[in-house]
């Protein structure tokens, strides 16, 4: 990995000592320094400096980030940058000790999503969930997981990884509560082959619970699982020879539908946040 090191103007040497050679300590891993200087931008919108970057994703204030920076700790497209001042985009890829930061405020939206919209960020797509929640916010935000185009409910957006990787990365992953309802009754026998965990494929399928709901037909039922998608859903009841009519995400760990009519959003309450992070 280089690094990268303004150099403005011409250095002055002084005569002491000329001729001898300079002892030179490559820190982090023995690797060259490599001296850069950047273009001046000043005037360019869609540029900040390193240091704002690094303030504004809340690591350190930009005292503190001018001093990661002179030591080496943070990258810029792969790149190890030391010099003061240096611009970057704000789609570049910055980061710090190894992990990427983000200059934008940190958003959480959840969604209470209506059939015939794709969860994606490909306008390609036709309708979106992307289109539902443009105007929440001007953060970044992505949908964690998936949603069927025709499957409803509650889908949470964010920009803040260490929450996407809670769903996504983590063993024990956060569960998903769905409202399904089949097209005939489930039987008592299939609902225990689920409860104890079926190989679809040679896959082990495993979920958290799985019930019939009170005061409802048999053909609905409600099933928890840790998947960020919906497709395992359907394969499990494909497999027992079953079709879903209505697959409803109801609940996202302690997050719920309350006050959130289907096809709005809400931003989660400081507590709401506190509690997904500590998940």
């Amino acid at each position: 990995m280089s690094r990268k090191q303004g150099s403005k103007g011409k250095t002055k040497v002084s005569g002491r000592g000329q001729g001898r050679a300079k002892h030179v300590s490559y820190a982090r891993g023995n690797a060259p320094i490599i001296k850069k200087t950047q273009q001046s931008s000043s005037s360019n919108p869609d540029e900040i400096r390193l240091n704002k970057y690094i303030a504004n994703s809340g690591i350190c204030s930009r005292r503190d980030a001018d001093m990661h920076i002179s030591v080496g700790n943070v990258t810029v497209n792969g790149d190890v940058i030391t010099e003061m001042g240096y611009k970057v985009k704000l789609d570049d890829d910055v980061r710090f000790d190894g992990a990427r930061i983000s200059p934008e405020k940190k958003a959480y939206v959840l969604l209470n999503k209506p059939k015939g919209f794709a969860t994606t960020t490909n306008e390609a797509k036709g309708k979106t969930v992307m289109d539902l929640v443009a105007n929440a916010t001007s953060s970044r935000i992505k949908p964690i997981g998936r949603l069927g185009r025709n499957s409803t409910g509650l889908l949470l957006f964010t920009n803040d990884d260490s929450v996407v990787k809670k769903f996504t990365n983590s063993k024990n992953g956060v569960a998903r509560l769905f409202h399904v309802e089949l097209d005939k009754n489930l039987k008592f026998e299939d609902l225990k082959k689920i409860q104890e965990g079926i190989k679809i494929e040679g896959k082990d399928i495993v979920i958290e619970e799985i019930s019939y709901i009170d005061g409802a037909p048999k053909t609905e039922i409600g099933l928890k699982i840790k998947n960020t998608g919906n497709s395992v859903i359907r394969n499990i009841f494909d497999y027992l020879n079953y079709n879903i009519v209505r697959l409803d995400c109801v609940g996202i760990a302690h997050l719920t539908k309350k006050d959130i009519p289907r096809g709005h959003w809400k931003h989660l309450t400081e507590q709401e946040i506190n509690t997904l992070k500590m998940l």
